[in-house]
Formats: C-alpha cells, structure tokens, sequence
C-alpha cells in the first residue's frame, strides 16, 4: 500500500473519532518548559569529552549480531519488525509499511561511520506508506535518507519540526502535540512524551517537540519509545494506551552516567519503562550501530538481557534482534 493520504488528526485519545487537522498550528517559541531535567552545561560537556567518556574501545564490533535475512511475509493482521540499526525499524502494521526514525546513511555528524550495515537494503524496502520522527538530532533525522523518499510520502512529526520537510519538498507533513492523533487507514498513530529534548544547530534548543509514538492496528499495538530518559511519563503512557503488546526501547548511549541520565535510559531503565507502559514484550534498539557513548560496544544488550531476567520476565518476550532480524506479532 503506497498512496498520498490526508491524515486525521484528533486532540485527545485513540478512542475518539479523529476530526481534520487545522490548516495552520501555532507553536510556542520553544518548549523547553516540557524538559523534566536541565540540559548538560558547556562545562559537563568538555568535562566528559575531555576525559574520554564517549570514546568506548571499539575492538569488540564484530561480536554485534547481523543477520540480514530480508522481511518476512506477514497478512494483514500481523505485525512485522525489522531492526535495521540504531532507532530505525521497519513496522508493517495493519496492512502499511512504517518507517520509524529512518537513518540509512553510513555517517552522521559529528559521531564516526556507523559500526554495522543497515539491516534491509534500501532498495529491499517495500513502498513506504509512513514515517514517524521522533526528534531532530541527526542520528534521528538524517537528511540524506528523509531525501530518498517519495516527497508525497506521509510523515509524521513533532509539533514545529514541520517545516524542516516542507522546505524540502515533502508535500504530506502532519505535525503533532503530545497526545495528538492522526490515521492512515486502520492504524492509528499517537504522538506521546518523553524524556528528551531537542536540537539541530547552536541556536535551536527546544524549538521543536520530542516524544515517541504508539502505532495501533485492529490486532496489534506497538509503542516506539524513540530517544529519552526515564520518569513518570512511561505510566502516564500506560495508562492511556493500554494493552501494548510491544515496546521498541533504547538500551544505548548511557554511559557515564553521571552525564547521561538526563537524556538516554540505561538499560535496567528500559525494562522498567516497558514494564510501566504495560509492553508484554521489548524489542532492543539504540545500540550497535553509532558509537555515542562511553560503555562496551555489547553491554547494552548484554544488561538488557540480565535486567529482563531479574525481573521475572519471560525471556522469549524480549526481542534482542541483531541487525537486520525481524519478529511477527500475531493475534
């Protein structure tokens, strides 16, 4: 399915019938009355790049898992999950194919060159009929990939990050608030909070939202955490949407912590996230692939896996997929 589409849009819950979105939004200047922590200081910047802390030794990258082993066939009422690198799955969801935070490129700035491939191929990828964003930092939204595709196709963004794709040529740009709906087809999808903050030059701090998105279909709900740290906002999550059968969680780029923890959830956090959204299942992703921090290269899915167990958790509910490894949710 690949057509141009005009999204609903509602204010308020998945459970109301959405109404068309108005033709202008006005956003705030900024949003940085939404931070729940203060942004690190130039000082604890130098201070941890000084020293080290985000240069991990890197000897270990062939030890992360890649199998790229291409999509599996799924029907209508399945869900299919591609991990192919970083925050970047491939969501065929209630018949659409949904990319989320795409990032195919090789480099991004200011990081060096990606330590795996992209797990599917670009030109394996069916027609994409959606794309959420999460944020704008660059290993989030890459420009070169948002360019290779169709410029009718639709995306949906935060709220003030719209205008980074009409400048581009892109024609189907639904910008959303915290709690805001659109739909395409019978699949909702719901703008939701996060611990994050945004930015994409020196002078645009907090300009656009940040958040993550719960997919929902007839059969199944997703929920894709994109880029945050851990509070409160997980329950508030939870309770809205309930019955998440599966939570697409970062479990990276958390070390040292001192200077982390604002932003970026380790990975005992991620397990009690997904525990507070009420996700049955957790699928890994924000390691592996850019080196953004200071831990062991394997030690994101490593503790995953150990904070899972102590949990109590079911181990085959958590999907620590290797890069280009995919899962089907069925009914």
């Amino acid at each position: 399915m690949s057509q141009t589409v005009s999204p609903e849009i509602s204010p308020t819950s998945p459970e109301t019938p959405p109404t068309a979105p108005p033709r202008r939004r006005h956003w705030p200047s900024n949003f940085k009355d939404r931070l729940t922590c203060p942004l690190p200081d130039f000082r604890e910047i130098v201070s941890v790049t000084w020293h080290g802390g985000l240069r991990p030794d890197i000897g270990d990258v062939d030890q992360i898992p890649v199998l790229r082993a291409g999509l599996p066939p799924v029907t209508s009422k399945e869900t299919g999950v591609t991990w192919v690198g970083h925050a970047t799955y491939v969501l065929r969801i209630g018949g659409l194919t949904v990319l989320t935070d795409p990032v195919w490129s090789r480099k991004i700035p200011g990081v060096r060159q990606r330590l795996t491939p992209p797990g599917v191929a670009w030109t394996d990828l069916p027609p994409v009929d959606a794309v959420v964003i999460s944020h704008n930092h660059y290993d989030h939204l890459d420009a070169p990939t948002i360019r290779r595709l169709p410029k009718h196709t639709p995306f949906f963004v935060p709220a003030n990050l719209g205008k980074w794709f009409t400048r581009r040529g892109f024609t189907n740009v639904t910008e959303l608030d915290w709690w805001e709906s659109a739909r395409i087809g019978e699949v909702t999808f719901d703008f939701v909070p996060a611990h994050h903050w945004s930015r994409r030059t020196l002078f645009d701090t907090c300009r656009s939202l940040w958040g993550g998105w719960v997919l929902t279909s007839p059969h199944q709900r997703v929920y894709f955490a994109g880029d945050t740290a851990y509070g409160e906002r997980f329950k508030l999550i939870g309770d809205r949407y309930p019955g998440i059968d599966l939570a697409l969680m970062p479990v990276g780029a958390y070390d040292p912590r001192w200077f982390m923890h604002v932003t970026h959830v380790d990975p005992a956090e991620a397990v009690q996230a997904c525990l507070d959204v009420g996700a049955r299942r957790m699928a890994t992703m924000h390691w592996g692939t850019f080196v953004l921090s200071g831990e062991p290269l394997m030690a994101p899915v490593q503790e995953a896996r150990a904070a899972w167990i102590a949990a109590g958790r079911d181990r085959a509910d958590l999907w620590d997929l290797a890069v280009g490894e995919s899962r089907v949710l069925t009914t």
